[in-house]
């Protein structure tokens, strides 16, 4: 394969923009080949084209495009759905996040993908960026020590109520299965998993559904985990600060990572705590600690960057940065946050996926909430993440 030819699915705020990226031809060694979307006007900007073929039937997609993969640009309850689809007919799959909105039908997804031989790829275009990168590699190399803490405030995801107003799926629980968590904080979720290397054992969580904005679904959440190794983690997010804080400490018994700012600064202590602790005598006192900047060289490179991978991978074999199988553990961190919430009481992991998908049921049923008003219009996604 010479041209890995892309369909893209989908052709909302993220989809136009990917098209546009493989138009642009941004992509090294990717074309868009066909695009999909049930609303005629969607497909008005691509209609005539003599490099794209439209289509409105999902099936006549995947039957008659010319494309050997798919990005899947949907509203979240489909991704698991069309990813499936994609994987029997043979397509290669690249997925926006995230991964679905509960776990049970993302690990059918999960198990297609393996039996298919497909490179699967999912949207953490976070995972880009040099900075999370290289806090990963020190967390992982062991330079900070055990983790005793993890502690995440990611407040400047500031929506407005236009935002939410335009579209009729958006944050709700039928359309969107969920708010800030589904929408904007998978990213930092994802990332506070991925550089970590750690899944939490038990969460204590309180969403507030509305507290901001005119919806039925949270744009405020607090949640507290605990891991296995009895260290503990904060997590804070809401769409309705400004300013906002986006700060993520690790403190670990060698130090203390921070990123803030686009920076990243390592507190280095030259002593463990834990030793210094077991032999300091002199009552107050504390470890020696180096406060070091660490250089991080390159840039983000985003939505790009992750589509340009997935294609090296289908094309080269190049190593995955974002494995669509990863996007499961996230989605269960998240379904533990809510659950907590909604059961109030703390949830322990692994996840009863039957008792999250039963008690989701339960909110999309009893809604009552309509929306006052819906533009229905695509807006420009640049700079949001």
């Amino acid at each position: 394969m010479n041209l890995f030819k892309i369909g893209v699915i989908g052709i909302g705020n993220m989809g136009t923009s990917h098209i546009q990226r493989l138009l642009n031809k941004e992509i090294a060694g990717a074309a868009v080949t066909a695009v999909c979307d049930g609303r005629e006007e969607r497909l008005s900007l691509y209609e005539g084209s003599a490099e794209i073929d439209c289509f409105t039937d999902v099936e006549k997609f995947f039957n008659e495009a010319d494309m050997d993969g798919v990005i899947i640009s949907t509203p979240h309850y489909s991704h698991p759905e069309i990813a499936l689809k994609a994987f029997s007919k043979g397509f290669h799959v690249l997925l926006e996040k995230p991964a679905g909105v509960y776990t049970r039908n993302v690990l059918e997804m999960n198990e297609a993908a393996k039996e298919s031989g497909k490179v699967f790829s999912l949207m953490y275009n976070q995972r880009t960026n040099p900075l999370y990168q290289k806090l990963r590699s020190l967390i992982l190399a062991g330079e900070i020590g055990e983790i005793k803490r993890t502690n995440w405030i990611v407040t400047n995801w500031y929506r407005s109520q236009s935002y939410y107003d335009s579209s009729d799926w958006r944050a709700t629980w039928s359309g969107e299965g969920g708010g800030v968590l589904l929408n904007q904080a998978p990213h930092q979720i994802d990332l506070w998993q991925w550089t970590t290397g750690l899944m939490p054992v038990k969460v204590q969580a309180f969403c507030k559904e509305g507290k901001y904005h005119d919806i039925e679904v949270e744009d405020e959440v607090t949640a507290f985990v605990e891991y296995e190794n009895g260290a503990s983690g904060v997590f804070i997010t809401s769409t309705g600060e400004a300013p906002g804080t986006n700060r993520f400490e690790i403190a670990g018994d060698r130090g203390k990572l921070v990123v803030e700012n686009d920076k990243l600064l390592f507190y280095r202590l030259t002593q463990s705590e834990r030793e210094f602790n077991a032999t300091f005598t002199g009552g107050f006192g504390e470890p020696e600690c180096w406060k070091i900047e660490v250089p991080v060289p390159g840039e983000s490179t985003d939505h790009k960057g992750i589509i340009q991978n997935w294609t090296d991978a289908v094309l080269h074999g190049a190593p995955l940065l974002s494995p669509g199988e990863e996007g499961v553990k996230g989605l269960e961190i998240s379904n533990a946050i809510y659950l907590s919430s909604w059961l109030k009481e703390a949830v322990t992991l692994p996840l009863d996926a039957d008792l999250y998908y039963e008690k989701l049921q339960e909110k999309v049923q009893g809604s009552t909430f309509t929306k006052k008003t819906v533009k229905n219009v695509i807006l420009d996604v640049q700079g949001t993440h």
